[in-house]
């Protein structure tokens, strides 16, 4: 009876031993708009695998992709209020919480992804990622979208004279639209959650992002006509709770900011696959590519648009970007 009864107390500790263990390790939530299998997917299963090894697998990443929590601004906003510790977010939306992130949203301010992600890694992005503690954020890391297209149901669009009259969602993002009403189109602010609906119904003629994204929402299936564009390069950021973070010890955010990085690598890594490739798989899913884009004619209609960018960031500002290298 002594013995059945230490090997019973020995697998009740066992049991109780276990359960602590599985108590102990601390959940991390992760909200993000796209599917699990997109750029954004890709970063934070990055993002969970990094953070399990650097820290012992104290920590379990809970994943709820596909809008799940809400539009992008909702969850900034939840970010914000500490309902949610971390959003995978294109920089869009993250202007009205930050404003100088806006300034990378002006329309070719990037000549190419290498100057972009110099931007971004070098001491300007840093200067970035410092303005958000005070908004109740902590950005990680600059991720990777792509440069951003235009695709509509209604016809190819080569030039500006063809976006007149276009309605076309945007993110809630004043810079955003700014360009589009300067070139001749209507933007139509929306929630990512309502867009594909809002393109059925022909509340929207049309919508516009990178590759990535066209590619992982399915857009062929709504949507006839891809112009290859590249009128703005599209961050995206990592962005976790600040009254979440600041619970955590030294260490351990160091360990959420390798994280972030891991997840821009794995973000930009899926973004040059799709790159490579996206275009000729919507070609097969039947949308009609417009790829010769007279960009300067677009540059020329947007002067007034550059003027008041110029008085909203300061031209300096800018011409740091335009001329970094």
């Amino acid at each position: 009876m002594k013995i059945s009864r230490y090997l019973g107390l020995a697998a009740l500790a066992g049991v109780l031993s276990t359960a602590a263990g599985v108590q102990a390790q601390t959940a991390i939530k992760v909200g993000y708009p796209l599917p699990l299998a997109s750029h954004y997917g890709a970063g934070a299963t990055a993002f969970a695998e990094d953070l399990a090894r650097t820290t012992g697998g104290r920590y379990k990443v809970e994943q709820f992709p596909a809008s799940a929590l809400g539009g992008e601004r909702e969850m900034i906003e939840s970010v914000q209020l500490g309902t949610l510790d971390l959003v995978i977010t294109s920089s869009g939306p993250v202007g009205n919480f930050v404003p100088e992130v806006a300034i990378t949203d002006i329309p070719f301010l990037f000549r190419d992804t290498a100057h972009a992600r110099a931007v971004l890694d070098g001491p300007i992005g840093e200067e970035l990622l410092t303005k958000f503690p005070p908004k109740g954020l902590i950005a990680l890391a600059w991720g990777e979208q792509g440069f951003r297209h235009l695709t509509n149901g209604k016809r190819p669009v080569s030039s500006p004279d063809d976006m007149k009259g276009l309605k076309l969602r945007t993110m809630e993002n004043q810079v955003h639209m700014l360009a589009f009403r300067t070139l001749g189109a209507n933007p139509t602010p929306m929630a990512w959650p309502e867009v594909v609906q809002g393109l059925q119904q022909g509340t929207i003629d049309g919508q516009e992002n990178p590759i990535s994204v066209i590619v992982s929402a399915k857009m062929a299936e709504v949507q006839k006509h891809l112009t290859l564009t590249r009128h703005v390069f599209s961050p995206a950021l990592m962005i976790f709770s600040k009254q979440r973070y600041d619970t955590f010890n030294d260490a351990d955010k160091a360990a959420f900011k390798s994280a972030g990085k891991a997840a821009a690598v794995a973000m930009r890594k899926f973004v040059d696959d799709v790159e490579t490739k996206g275009v000729e798989t919507l070609k097969s899913q039947g949308m009609q590519v417009v790829s010769a884009v007279d960009t300067a004619k677009f540059q020329t209609v947007l002067t007034p648009a550059y003027a008041e960018y110029a008085k909203k960031f300061g031209q300096d500002k800018i011409d740091r970007i335009r001329n970094f290298k």
